[in-house]
């Protein structure tokens, strides 16, 4: 009640005030008009009578135009803009109605000119000194630390002077407690060193951090550079970890939900931040009419891919969202906060395998989704090497069972998440997916359903991500393992990889296989260096970080393409398009046949020598042992009679 009271007061003194203003204004520009001197005969009885018009028209164009929306505390260029729409919009209906009361007979055209000058200083002008004489005081405060300071207000070095850092250092400055107070700036722009900003000075560039933290005895170091690349924020926390100060660092603009950079927005600064990439720019209004309307339907809709789609997919208003997951936890976790975020969708949530032939066909005849985004997958390199079975019922089989369904009833499109480890595999799990990218493929060609395949790399913060097992790992003191000093991996957060998969399932005509721009790759060694850091510790000191030796079915690098496929451009410069070898879809289906009966019999060798023979860009498959005649096992067509 007390705000409420509060704003009507401000509201009405604002008002008091522009009213008040009109006719000093208006006996102003008669006083303008006649030089400054006394005003001829019937002038003044003139400008008298037409008084109440000229208050009627602008105060009626104050309001109209709100005037009274803003706070004089916080004029800016907006309220300024409004002063002089409204004043502009008031001296025409005013100069309007004086013509139809008067036909203007002795009236002075200029002085409607004049007036609306004349207003519009008067009320733009009390409104930036009233600012300006706050912010001073604010600033003054700065100087004079008994009037602002506490016992326990500490130095703040903000890193950035642009519109985030102007932004930031104000906020610290209201800020009542006083907690910390903006020292100094640093910042790369040349032009920027030794200018103040609200009384602040630009110190430096970032180079010369450590020098300014010693010399002005700062505690803490705030990076605002919302916009700034990964390799700029690495390069400045490199800096900042010198000086052995705790710092804080503003979200990326995207990730600023007001656009407006506060106190409340500072966080530590994450992983995601040191190897997240420039933000993608998509063609939403494309994928907003891919999916509005439209009956979507995900599998493995409950895992860190498939969660992440679902998100998307339900802020595009699809007619309904079908998920499938055969996990119940995870299923359940994604329904709850898809119904409490977005109330209106229509959702469904089913645990099905996606290998339950049966209940798949049901739920593609009852609901006929027109997309299906296929992303249920094992994808767990060491747990998959040993069991082979398990792979391919999953990754292979499944992916049949779905990708036919999808023909028999007619999808428009067919969306598989597939991975790098398809490429020139060392591994079961790579295997899996490379022969499930190819029956993809095939199938494109015999089907009025687009099947396109999108491959990427890792991908931050996933239930297969390292960075969890890193962070516990460090949370008990260490030591942190790495398999090996030179292992390195590709890495994109979530979001931006579902992002990529939305755009590719619009820009793909079906049978493609795009290949995500995964940036430059990353050491795992030096991603186990930097959460070290960011927790405080020293990395060979506080925690150790041990290499263990690369497991079973690691390499020490991925690749996101094969030696043998082009990859050429797409309308998306993050999206390429990879050329892979295709493989007779009659011989594939007989190799899914003969995989479907090896895994009734638990035959792990004999899987693995069939995923052997169907990538033979492989590199880390176990082949059939010495004289054993697989083709006459595995490949019947392959037989040859004997004369």
């Amino acid at each position: 009640m007390k705000e409420i009271l509060w704003l009507f007061r401000s509201r009405a003194s604002a008002f008091a005030h522009d009213f008040l203003m009109v006719p000093i204004a208006w006996f102003g520009a008669y006083w303008l008009r006649f030089n400054l001197d006394s005003f001829p005969p019937g002038f003044f009885d003139q400008a008298l009578t037409l008084l109440p018009v000229i208050w009627i028209a602008q105060g009626g164009m104050f309001w109209y135009f709100g005037l009274y929306r803003g706070i004089w505390r916080f004029a800016s260029i907006p309220d300024l803009t409004r002063i002089v729409k409204a004043v502009t919009a008031g001296v025409v209906v005013a100069a309007t109605a004086s013509f139809i009361l008067t036909r203007l007979q002795g009236v002075p055209r200029s002085v409607f000119i004049l007036d609306g000058i004349l207003l519009m200083l008067l009320l733009g002008g009390p409104r930036f000194i009233y600012r300006w004489l706050k912010d001073h005081h604010l600033y003054q405060w700065i100087q004079d630390r008994s009037l602002y300071a506490n016992d326990e207000s500490k130095n703040a070095l903000i890193v950035g002077a642009g519109k985030a850092g102007e932004m930031l250092a104000r906020d610290l400055l209201r800020d009542p407690s006083g907690s910390y107070l903006p020292a100094a700036f640093v910042d790369d722009d040349s032009r920027k060193i030794r200018k103040e900003i609200h009384g602040v000075p630009v110190t430096g560039t970032c180079e010369e951090i450590p020098q300014v933290v010693s010399r002005l005895g700062i505690d803490l170091i705030i990076i605002a550079l919302p916009a700034a690349t990964s390799r700029q924020i690495r390069r400045i926390v490199e800096i900042c970890e010198a000086t052995g100060l705790p710092f804080r660092i503003l979200p990326q603009l995207q990730d600023l939900v007001s656009g407006r950079a506060s106190l409340k927005d500072l966080r530590d600064v994450k992983i995601e931040d040191l190897l997240g990439r420039e933000p993608v720019s998509l063609d939403w209004r494309a994928i907003t009419d891919a999916t509005r309307g439209k009956t979507i339907l995900v599998t493995g809709g409950g895992g860190s891919i498939g969660a992440e789609l679902c998100r998307q997919i339900a802020k595009l208003k699809p007619a309904r969202l079908i998920i499938l997951d055969r996990s119940e936890f995870n299923l359940y976790s994604i329904d709850i906060e898809l119904r409490r975020d977005i109330p209106g969708l229509a959702l469904v949530s089913l645990l099905v395998d996606v290998n339950d032939t049966v209940q798949m066909e049901q739920i593609l005849r009852t609901y006929a989704p027109a997309v299906i985004y296929h992303a249920a997958a094992y994808k767990h390199v060491p747990i998959l090497e040993d069991q082979t079975r398990a792979a391919v019922i999953n990754n292979v089989l499944g992916t049949r069972v779905v990708v036919g369904l999808a023909d028999k009833y007619c999808c428009e499109s067919f969306v598989m998440v597939s991975t790098d480890k398809a490429v020139n595999p060392a591994n079961v799990m790579g295997a899996s997916k490379r022969v499930a990218e190819m029956y993809c493929q095939d199938m494109n060609a015999l089907s009025k359903t687009r099947f396109i395949t999108v491959r990427f790399g890792n991908v931050l913060g996933s239930s297969g991500s390292v960075i969890p097992l890193f962070q516990q790992l460090i949370a008990q003191g260490g030591p942190v393992t790495v398999t090996h000093p030179e292992i390195s991996r590709y890495f994109m957060t979530i979001p931006e990889a579902c992002q990529l998969i939305l755009q590719a399932g619009v820009i793909g005509n079906g049978g493609e296989i795009f290949v995500l721009d995964m940036g430059e790759p990353v050491k795992i060694s030096y991603l186990a260096e930097q959460l070290i850091r960011l927790s405080g510790k020293i990395p060979g000191e506080d925690i150790e970080i041990v290499y263990t030796g690369l497991r079973p079915g690691e390499k020490l690098y991925e690749e996101l393409f094969h030696d043998s496929e082009k990859l050429a451009e797409t309308s998306h410069p993050k999206i390429l398009l990879a050329h892979c070898r295709q493989m007779d879809k009659e011989l594939l289906e007989q190799s899914f046949d003969a995989m479907q009966r090896a895994c009734d019999q638990g035959n792990e060798n004999m899987l693995r020598n069939m995923l052997a023979e169907l990538v033979p860009e492989h590199t880390g498959l176990v082949a059939a042992p010495a004289g054993e005649d697989k083709s006459a096992v595995i490949y019947p067509w392959k037989q040859t009679k004997t004369p």
